[in-house]
């Protein structure tokens, strides 16, 4: 999994990422030593910076800043596929995830076709695990009318390929809204236009599949372990 939160970054390391990615442009891919000279700081600074926007290591950030860090192209079934995923499960991301729906006073989920069905079945187990008004909007300007200084959007998608999300997630934060995008395979468009981006699996669906066409399968899996996260810490804090 991958998960991009620009908003725990410091000036300081937001220029590193930014002098990389101009270097980048005009250069091949540095070693983490010239990558430290080139941003005039050290090379643990490099180290810690990419991972705390999410990216695993150097190498994984290189991989994205050159490449667009695309997720393995495995050949593999869907139930494999499936398998992988839960194997490779990444408890720490899916706590982040109920610490930051943790104490909202207003949910908005969103999102488009089967991914928006997927969305108002996480709306529906969310209502008995948290005390915020949870709600999956219909369509684009209703989003927009409900977002406020008191809201978390959340944004569904299995690609991010079927229609872009950037006009919705501007607005969306210009009006005060926190805005967290969630998918499943791997956009490099999507990270760079919102602050929060988790990209829950490595593995991709068939390629001859349609954005419609693809499962959510494990949308369901990552969100029913984040409502019984939920319910785990509801119950501990009556006991």
């Amino acid at each position: 999994m991958v998960s991009i939160d620009e908003s725990k970054l410091n000036p300081l390391e937001r220029r590193v990422l930014e002098t990389l990615s101009e270097f980048s442009e005009s250069h091949s891919e540095p070693r983490i030593v010239e990558a430290a000279k080139v941003c005039g700081c050290s090379v643990s600074m490099v180290s810690e910076t990419v991972k705390k926007a999410g990216f695993p290591g150097y190498r994984h950030y290189l991989r994205y800043l050159y490449f667009g860090d695309q997720p393995r192209n495995d050949a593999l079934g869907e139930l494999q596929r499936l398998k992988a995923f839960i194997d490779d499960f990444d408890l720490p991301l899916m706590h982040d995830f109920v610490d930051l729906i943790t104490d909202r006073k207003k949910i908005i989920l969103f999102g488009y076709g089967p991914s928006q069905i997927c969305a108002q079945y996480v709306e529906y187990k969310l209502r008995f695990c948290v005390d915020a008004s949870v709600v999956t909007p219909p369509d684009e300007p209703t989003v927009r009318r409900m977002a406020d200084d008191e809201s978390l959007l959340v944004i569904l998608t299995t690609t991010g390929q079927y229609r872009s999300f950037e006009d919705l997630i501007h607005d969306a934060e210009s009006r005060g809204a926190d805005v967290v995008v969630v998918s499943e395979e791997f956009n490099s468009v999507l990270m760079e236009s919102c602050d929060r981006y988790i990209c829950l699996s490595d593995h991709k669906q068939a390629e001859n599949l349609e954005p419609h066409e693809k499962t959510r399968t494990v949308f369901f899996i990552f969100f029913e372990q984040v409502v019984q996260e939920l319910l785990r810490r509801k119950a501990s804090s009556v006991g």
